[in-house]
């Protein structure tokens, strides 16, 4: 079933639940996180299919990488790695024209031999326009709203008569380049936001919470997601 994409234009996914998914069956956490990448290719060939211009996918928190065991860490790792690789070869990323963004500190954290197939998916990419998948991959939103208002006090001290806008603050967020949030997934069960997930963006945006924990969060259930959203009306806070 076709939708108006004009009405949705930006959809972002929290996907909660790997660990727990693998934790229920007797699993070490990385199948479970193995068992996510998966289901990530399911739900962004339903991006494609739904004609949604902008999607962002929270891949990782900065307290992923930092307080996870190694052995979870290097997993993580490697699937960045390999899946990158792949989506700079994949057709349907080039045939739809899909850009690749990635934000975070990923470029600070990350070994050499991760960043590189990373850098490449976003430089083969750099030029489409018609879709943009935006990856928030050691992501702190609390650390991107930090930066961004000192980077606003550092402009108001260079130019005191400046009035302090929206707009200027969007300009010093990682997301400036890509609109707000019009509706926000999160899987899991648990319906609460993590780490200031794109605050500045989800002001406005519709909420939708699924007890399925993400890798069982199917494409029928995403379909489901959407359905709900164009049965909402939305009021923007009237």
């Amino acid at each position: 079933m076709k939708y108006n994409a004009k009405k949705l234009t930006h959809i972002a996914i929290v996907p909660d639940g790997n660990r727990r998914w693998a934790k229920l069956r007797g699993f070490e956490p990385w199948i479970g996180h193995k068992n996510g990448t998966k289901n990530f290719k399911k739900i962004f060939e339903k991006v494609l299919d739904f004609e949604i211009p902008y999607f962002s996918f929270w891949a990782s928190s900065e307290d992923n990488l930092e307080k996870r065991s190694k052995l979870e860490v290097d997993f993580l790792l490697n699937t960045f790695k390999k899946n990158f690789k792949e989506l700079t070869k994949n057709k349907k990323i080039h045939k739809n024209q899909v850009k690749i963004n990635i934000f975070g500190s990923w470029r600070k954290q990350f070994p050499k031999e991760v960043k590189e197939p990373m850098e490449q998916a976003i430089s083969a990419t750099k030029k489409y326009d018609k879709f943009h998948f935006n990856f928030f991959i050691a992501y702190s939103g609390i650390g991107e709203m930090m930066n961004a208002i000192k980077a606003v006090a550092k402009e108001k001290i260079k130019n005191p008569d400046i009035k302090i806008t929206e707009s200027i603050i969007k300009k010093y967020l990682l997301t400036k380049d890509i609109p707000a949030v019009d509706y926000l997934i999160r899987t899991g069960g648990e319906p609460h936001m993590s780490s200031g997930f794109m605050m500045w963006d989800i002001a406005d945006a519709q909420m939708y919470f699924s007890k399925k924990l993400w890798p069982d969060f199917s494409a029928n259930d995403f379909e489901k997601a959407i359905k709900e959203y164009y049965s909402r009306q939305r009021k923007f806070g009237a």
